[in-house]
């Protein structure tokens, strides 16, 4: 084998152990992405329910729900055209309320409900995730009262 053959032969090999460590690294990170999706987009496109996501909309109004456990909350979130129903076991941040824009955290029941393990509400008067913005303007919903979407 000439030099020329060795350097060619130590490039490929080289190549070839980097596109492995490429594959390897997308495959891990593709199984530890978690999608937002709005109501519509469940209803449309019904989620495994060993899947992750996030669920964002607006807690829809008298949907809220209070168990006699004290930490067992049901409500809903909509995008204004759609719903889905929603359990919380734990305390809710204090700017949780009906009407308001929040993302959740966690997957869908067998039952149709999605069982949330984290509740993110708004921060401020003014502001709207910008995920729910961007369903609710796909959905035709949105009313830009004001609302800033990121915080902008």
């Amino acid at each position: 084998m000439t030099r020329k053959q060795k350097r060619l032969a130590i490039v490929v090999a080289g190549l070839v152990l980097l596109g492995t460590a490429a594959a390897l690294i997308l495959t891990a990170l593709q199984d530890n992405l978690v999608y937002f999706r709005s109501p519509t987009e469940i209803l449309a496109e019904p989620v495994a329910s060993d899947r992750i996501f996030r669920l964002g909309g607006l807690v829809e109004e008298d949907s809220v729900e209070r168990q006699s456990d004290g930490v067992t909350v049901d409500f809903a979130i909509t995008d204004l055209a759609n719903s889905v129903p929603v359990r919380y076991v734990g305390i809710l941040p204090d700017l949780f309320r009906e009407g308001q824009g929040v993302i959740t955290h966690g997957s869908m029941g067998p039952d149709g409900i999605f069982i949330a393990d984290e509740v993110l509400a708004k921060h401020d008067e003014t502001y709207m995730p910008p995920e729910v913005a961007e369903a609710l303007k796909a959905s035709g919903q949105w009313r830009g009262d004001g609302a800033t979407a990121g915080g902008d």
